[in-house]
């Protein structure tokens, strides 16, 4: 709110220059009238702070004076890059949640320290990888889609030990679905992402915060996504979901639309007995009367035509988000491996593989909790981020390299306060654009080239990731670099590879069921097959189910699924 905002008198330049220099006594009448006002938490801003931040230094100072037991996040540390709006947005998220968060992780420090937990404390952060408590604290908007990084980061575990170059992660919950590149076993990263989307997953309809982030395409389809029958007669389903309370209409907790899970239901790939091992039981009549109240009787539907057209609304909105992914990022899926997980993804995962021409798909262990797990497997890491323009045309080989080594030993600092003695690889990338261009794109740099910075070797690596991502390059523009980045990590956890198996015996069923094929949308019979009783190289062939306590395992007709020695169900999907 305006109210909330004070301004004093300063300018730098683009360069770093001082233009007009900031007062101290005006940086301390306005920090007495903060003061006076109450507030715990202040976020500081100036214009290109990023190069020289001397006068949000100075504010520190006063603050630190007048008001001794303020949070402060400055622009300049907190996300120190070009674009005022996005550093702007960024300083002043992490401003409005420190408080809180510092409240949070104190009490988490307190309670485990009384249950007699004497370890340190770690959190996942939104890059993809792990920091200290303090390090959280600090920097809290960093812990932001933390969640879903770990997924990617499981994937990408589970695609190091199985040798796998090119991987989609697919993770589907309850309430959303998150997909990922993920190429050498490393997810693709951004540096600025969105939040609090007034079209929650329509792209530019949000608030732009610049971190280090894994790039991750979010769509609302989750197994608790609700259905309806919009104004034009049409399907559509999620953002809005069910939750847990009261849940999809099969729970029998007073939810009355129907949800995914009372699709799934309906078209038999749940156990109603079954579900969450048993736990909850599901209530199949509800969901039938739901989905006829709800979308059936409205567009002259059966049941299994409603159930079904709900599934397939689902199936296509994340086979085209990942459509759209692939093709914003020059990929081909069509050389991809699926990696499935989250409670609500193998229901889907062969329906989507198909659609998108992805031919094999894996499930992992435990794949209900693949987030979790990751956090488990992630790194001790840090990126750190600089904006200092620089054209190719004017290149300075030792500025950038006194730049990159202070991003350097600012990153690893950070990995310090985790591990004091491990060792720490350090990965540098540039983000560059032809001059003229609003955006830019991350070019990766070689140790050797980091060490030793060559104008034309930055060229050369620029145009040959242009030319993959847009066809081709752009004859007679000059090239400026606009951030420097370098990320500090502990090496990553040994894998052992897994040797495949190819199919052997048949697996034993444990039972029959009836499952509505989306592909021909008619009835088929489908074995049952418990996955703990699976053993490595026996197989089954689809129309199938695979349970688990956590989730149901669909193979579609015609597929065939294999256990895998480290516990994979390995699925060869026809399209």
């Amino acid at each position: 709110p305006r109210q909330m905002r004070f301004t004093v008198r300063e300018r730098v330049s683009a360069g770093g220059e001082v233009l007009v220099a900031l007062e101290r006594g005006e940086v301390e009448a306005t920090v007495d009238r903060i003061a006076n006002a109450g507030f715990e938490s202040v976020a500081v801003g100036f214009i290109h702070s990023y190069v020289n931040d001397a006068h949000e230094m100075m504010v520190r100072e006063v603050l630190a004076e007048r008001m001794p037991d303020a949070m402060v996040s400055l622009s300049s540390e907190v996300s120190p890059q070009m674009r005022e709006y996005e550093r702007f947005n960024t300083v002043l998220a992490n401003a409005y949640i420190k408080p809180l968060m510092n409240s949070y992780l104190s009490r988490l420090e307190d309670r485990l320290g009384a249950e007699g937990v004497r370890c340190d404390i770690f959190l996942m952060h939104s890059g993809g990888g792990i920091i200290s408590l303090e390090s959280a604290a600090e920097f809290p908007v960093r812990l932001v889609e933390s969640g879903p990084a770990g997924g990617a980061v499981y994937a990408a575990h589970v695609a190091a030990r199985q040798g796998i170059g090119k991987v989609l992660s697919f993770d589907m919950g309850g309430t959303t679905a998150k997909i990922c590149l993920i190429k050498d076993q490393a997810p693709r990263t951004s540096r600025v992402f969105e939040v609090a989307r007034t079209y929650r997953f329509k792209k530019g309809s949000g608030m732009p915060i610049s971190i280090p982030v894994i790039d991750m395409v979010e769509i609302g389809a989750g197994g608790g996504s609700l259905a309806r029958v919009d104004a034009m007669r049409q399907i559509r389903v999620g953002p809005e979901s069910a939750g847990s309370e009261p849940g999809p209409a099969c729970y029998g907790r007073g939810g009355e639309r129907p949800g995914v899970t009372d699709a799934d239901l309906a078209l038999g790939r749940i156990d109603p007995d079954n579900f969450a091992g048993g736990s909850i039981k599901l209530r199949p009549g509800l969901s039938e009367t739901a989905l006829a109240t709800h979308v059936g009787d409205a567009l002259d539907m059966s049941l299994d035509e409603a159930a079904l057209c709900v599934s397939e609304v689902v199936d296509e909105s994340m086979a085209n988000a990942a459509r759209v992914h692939a093709v914003e990022n020059g990929e081909d899926l069509s050389e991809y491996t699926m990696i499935a997980f989250g409670g609500a993804a193998p229901l889907h995962a062969g329906r989507v593989a198909g659609k998108l021409g992805i031919e094999r798909l894996i499930v992992p262990p435990a794949a209900s909790v693949g987030s979790a797990i990751g956090f488990l497997r992630a790194p001790f890491s840090f990126e750190a981020n600089r904006s200092i323009y620089m054209r190719l045309s004017e290149f300075d080989p030792a500025r950038g390299k006194g730049l990159l080594a202070e991003l350097e030993k600012d990153a690893t600092g950070f990995v310090r306060t985790c591990d004091a003695d491990g060792e720490i690889i350090s990965e540098f990338k540039v983000y560059m654009r032809y001059s003229g261009q609003g955006w830019e794109i991350p070019v990766p740099l070689s140790q050797e080239l980091a060490r030793q910075p060559d104008g034309a070797a930055f060229l050369k690596r620029f145009e040959e990731d242009y030319t993959r991502l847009f066809g081709r390059p752009v004859a007679g523009l000059d090239v400026e670099i606009t951030v420097w980045s370098v990320k500090a990590s502990t090496p990553a956890e040994a894998v052992e590879p897994v040797s495949l198996m190819p199919a052997g015996t048949k697996a034993r069923e444990s039972g029959r069921r009836r499952i509505v094929d989306p592909a021909s949308g008619r009835h088929q019979d489908a074995a049952t097959v418990e996955r703990s009783a699976m053993s490595p190289g026996q197989h089954v062939v689809g129309p199938a189910a695979v349970t688990e306590g956590e989730t149901t395992i669909v193979v579609p007709v015609g597929c065939r699924a294999i256990c895998q020695p480290d516990g994979c169900i390995d699925i060869q999907v026809k399209g």
